[in-house]
């Protein structure tokens, strides 16, 4: 399969693309720049424009080997052309939050030896939160410690960058799947890797930012013992949000 348009750019707002499949108001493209929800991360939104008229699209997923856009509004037919507007501003607060969650996993493995048991962006990107094996540990008693430390690497400005390996490579890199059950399927030969420079490096499919500084400030927002050994910690910005809430904002060109 091609690599996704989303993986080749992140920071792509725009694309134009041929619509090759319509089941109602399923739409599938030839090439999209819409990530589909998963890895914890949600959807992208944003319109698809042909003819003088408009489709939202409000919801993205996997579909076997396709990526299925579900529309609102007005839907193209099989083998028209489109253009594409990803909503940029909730696109760019999920890409922050993943390396956020990538740089938190990080300083928590380093410094207390725990892996991952869970991460998740909410739908709207007010917030995130990650699931860590901390057995032992009070997680209240350290969240002030992992947002300074979290905060410390946002400022180091580490930039980020992703490339392919071949499986049995990839799996030689150690800490590589950071959850606690290894999730990469067997069928997987080709292993996409998002690497923090000397900070992080993961088996990842997400979009991410291409520095450290453009995260933001870290804010960890509430932390919870979850049974006998998960910690989940809650984290937001501290800067005030400036994307809008309206599902059908369009992408800034």
């Amino acid at each position: 399969m091609p690599e996704p348009l989303y993986h080749r750019d992140a920071y792509l707002r725009t694309f134009n693309s041929m619509v090759s499949g319509i089941d109602g108001d399923q739409l599938i493209l030839e090439e999209s720049a819409f990530y589909p929800r998963g890895g914890g991360q949600p959807s992208d939104r944003g319109t698809v424009e042909f003819d003088g008229v408009t489709g939202w699209v409000v919801d993205v997923r996997k579909k076997g080997a396709d990526t299925s856009h579900t529309l609102e509004g007005d839907v193209p037919a099989a083998g028209q052309q489109v253009r594409c507007l990803i909503d940029w501003d909730l696109r760019y607060r999920y890409m922050r939050f993943h390396t956020a969650l990538h740089i938190m996993s990080a300083v928590v493995l380093r410094d207390w030896g725990a892996d991952v048991t869970g991460s998740n962006i909410a739908d709207g990107g007010d917030k995130a939160r990650m699931d860590f094996s901390l057995e032992g540990v009070r997680v209240n008693e350290i969240l002030s410690e992992v947002e300074r430390k979290v905060r410390a690497e946002v400022e180091r400005e580490l930039p980020l960058k992703t490339y392919q390996l071949e499986r049995e490579s990839a799996m030689k890199i150690p800490d590589l799947i950071r959850t606690h059950i290894n999730l990469l399927p067997k069928n997987i030969r080709t292993v996409r890797i998002v690497e923090i420079d000397g900070l992080d490096i993961q088996a990842d499919g997400g979009t991410h930012v291409a520095n450290t500084r453009e995260v933001g400030i870290v804010k960890v927002l509430s932390g919870a013992n979850k049974g006998k050994m998960n910690r989940r910690i809650e984290i937001g910005f501290a800067d005030p949000p400036t994307w809008g809430t309206n599902n059908r904002q369009q992408a800034r060109v």
